[in-house]
């Protein structure tokens, strides 16, 4: 059986706290992954998105390939069904992320990642809403939050880095501070702590990244709020702790366009539609950030 007992070293303590980009990186500032190769003249960067048949990252490949001008797009997904369900293209392959071996076929070649493989969980039988208490969770064999989002995303980390990659952008969630968290009792799987552990590891690895941690996901269009970063989940003490989906995946391709998003990490949650204004200058957003963890 999976083992889900909690990391514990790994649950707060051993994390680095914030610091400031600027005074951690000195020296200019370069132009993002696909602006440098536009400048150059060179092909567009080949982007892979990991986790491509879920529901957000549908949306991450789906503009990856409207944009030609400015990305490659790549699309790993766990089945041939999930492959066959967004359009079945050569360029969308299938692999398990727990086995190396299995994608480094998707990884080859590639200049940027973005991760967004998380496991999932299933509520068990026999609920009945109407008679109240809450449903309980539980994840398949094999398929928990420590095999999933903490080895799953290590191998994807340990792959691109030994290609070279130059980028990699990695989607969280919000509440990762707070060990206790609901999300973590959901199976007593504890999936925030191995999403953290995660986290720490590509912060350690030396790659430039972006880790965006988003606030609760909806299934709404996006474009048309005001987005909100933050650190260390003081934006869930807050009304506004919800984002659209759509603008998480656009988040992640923006932060392949600007430095000022490499090598940060921030939480992303957007105003309600009408108040404020829709978000569409994605270098002062990064530039708010000044977070590394």
């Amino acid at each position: 059986m999976p083992t889900t007992a909690a990391p514990m070293p790994f649950a707060g303590p051993r994390l680095r706290p914030p610091c400031n980009l600027t005074s951690a990186r000195p020296g200019p500032r370069r132009a993002g992954l696909a602006v440098v190769s536009a400048a150059a003249g060179g092909s567009p960067p080949t982007v892979l998105v990991t986790g491509a048949g879920g529901r957000t990252g549908q949306i991450v490949y789906k503009k990856l390939k409207e944009r030609t001008d400015q990305f490659v797009g790549r699309g790993l997904v766990r089945t041939e069904e999930s492959k066959a369900k967004i359009g079945g293209a050569a360029d969308v392959f299938v692999g398990d992320i727990r086995d190396p071996a299995s994608i480094a076929p998707a990884i080859d070649g590639i200049d940027a990642l973005i991760i967004l493989t998380s496991a999932v969980p299933k509520m068990k039988p026999g609920f009945d809403p109407s008679k109240g208490g809450r449903p309980e969770f539980y994840f398949d064999e094999g398929s928990y939050p420590e095999q999933v989002d903490w080895i799953g995303q290590k191998n994807q980390i340990d792959a691109a880095k030994s290609i070279g990659v130059k980028q990699i952008v990695l989607v969280g969630s919000m509440g990762g501070t707070d060990v206790n968290h609901p999300l973590n009792k959901i199976g007593n799987a504890n999936i925030l702590v191995w999403k953290r552990k995660a986290e720490q590891y590509l912060a350690d690895s030396g790659l430039p990244y972006t880790i965006i941690r988003a606030g609760g996901l909806q299934d709404k269009d996006g474009g048309v709020r005001e987005l909100i970063v933050g650190k260390d989940d003081e934006i869930l003490k807050t009304e506004t702790k919800t984002i659209a989906r759509a603008d998480v995946a656009e988040v992640c391709l923006q932060a392949l366009l600007f430095e000022e998003a490499r090598f940060k990490a921030f939480d992303l949650a957007s105003k309600p539609e009408g108040e404020g204004v829709p978000t569409t200058d994605f270098r002062t957003l990064f530039s708010q950030v000044n977070s590394r963890f």
